[in-house]
């Protein structure tokens, strides 16, 4: 029997170790398989020689896999390392592909995001360019639930608890004192988060990247409000939405304007234009990070550990060179070309658009 190996990449999720676990535990049990190894901090392990035996972790501590589920943070560690075009520079992957003859690998498994996604695309293009027999498999990972090709990934669930919570907490203070309150929610290029979240919290406004919004559209929904004796207005705002003045700019351009800008994040700009023009006293809150953390929910850890498990299988029935994914609620494969540079974007006429401006949510653009 030969080897096989896995790693981490990307930003955390929580339950993210459970996928870890459903790898090893599959891998293990279906016997195939010697030893399984964990490559440190992602891609940058194998390129820098960093890999722990994991099979050892377990025959060391029996309760290895059970406790790697709870454990929080990424227990092998994160990079950011993007792979270049092999027919450009092919060094890393000699390099990296020596290093699976070397550990006698077999099979890689690599947990990850969007940009993760791309790197085990190259690196199934160029194993198949150069004759290199090894299996790879993707394992979707993101709290932005962005990734094209599956209907859900794992950290997607907990981050809206957490975003939804904070959304929650905030209703207290903004109906004591007759404020407007913007929640900047995750999400640079996708509103999945800030728009499952908004709803489930009650938002009053959602503004996603997908939906440029109308500052006097958004104005106007909060003197409305006012008129009809509602005295605060909630806004669930992306970390990455963009007014329609600004959408209409060349990425050149809008780079340049935001050399100007004077305010830490997209909140505390329109939390000034909108003081300005409404004279109404406007608070920004942003949970940041903490979307990524704190305790995953169950539907997250049991969907984490079951897309490892399905990994493993995937290698199994030799369907490598896909990523595991979600299609109509049952799991699937999708070949990786398909998936590598792509994002799953929030559809202006997708459902939840709809329903949500049936309940009388802004999303800021003019009707």
């Amino acid at each position: 029997m030969r080897n096989c190996l896995v790693a981490q990449s990307g930003g955390p999720t929580v339950a993210i170790n459970s996928s870890l676990a459903g790898v090893i535990q599959g891998a293990i049990d279906s016997k195939k398989f010697d030893k399984v190894y964990g490559s440190l901090n992602g891609v940058q392990g194998l390129l820098n020689g960093c890999l722990m035996d994991l099979t050892e972790k377990v025959e060391q501590v029996p309760m290895f896999i059970e406790l790697l589920k709870k454990s929080p943070s990424m227990y092998l560690g994160s990079c950011r390392y993007q792979l270049p075009d092999y027919t450009e520079d092919d060094a890393p992957y000699a390099y990296i592909f020596n290093k699976f003859e070397t550990y006698e690998i077999d099979a890689f498994f690599y947990i990850g995001g969007n940009d993760s996604m791309d790197t085990v695309d190259k690196l199934n293009t160029y194993a198949k360019a150069v004759g290199k027999d090894v299996k790879i498999v993707g394992i979707p990972k993101t709290i932005d639930n962005d990734i094209e090709g599956t209907e859900m990934s794992f950290g997607f669930q907990s981050a809206i608890d957490v975003a939804t919570r904070t959304i929650d907490e905030i209703h207290t203070t903004a109906a004591s004192h007759s404020r407007v309150f913007i929640v900047e929610i995750m999400g640079h290029k996708t509103g999945w988060l800030t728009l499952h979240s908004g709803i489930a919290g009650g938002a009053d406004i959602i503004l996603i990247p997908e939906i440029p919004y109308n500052v006097n559209e958004v104005l106007n929904t909060i003197k409305k409000r006012e008129k009809q004796g509602k005295k605060f207005t909630i806004i669930a705002m992306a970390e990455g939405a963009i007014s329609d003045e600004d959408a209409k700019l060349s990425k050149k351009e809008l780079k340049e304007k935001r050399k100007t800008y004077i305010f830490p994040s997209v909140a505390y700009q329109l939390s000034d234009e909108l003081q300005k023009k409404a004279g109404q006293e406007v608070r920004v809150t942003i949970p940041g990070h903490v979307q990524r953390g704190g305790i995953p929910s169950a539907s997250d850890r049991t969907l984490a550990t079951r897309i490892g498990v399905e990994a493993a299988g995937l290698i199994l029935r030799k369907d490598y060179g896909n990523m595991v994914c979600i299609k109509e609620g049952k799991f699937s494969k999708i070949p990786l070309e398909e998936v590598a540079g792509k994002t799953k974007m929030v559809n202006v006429d997708n459902e939840l658009i709809r329903q949500a401006e049936s309940l009388g949510i802004s999303l800021g653009r003019k009707a």
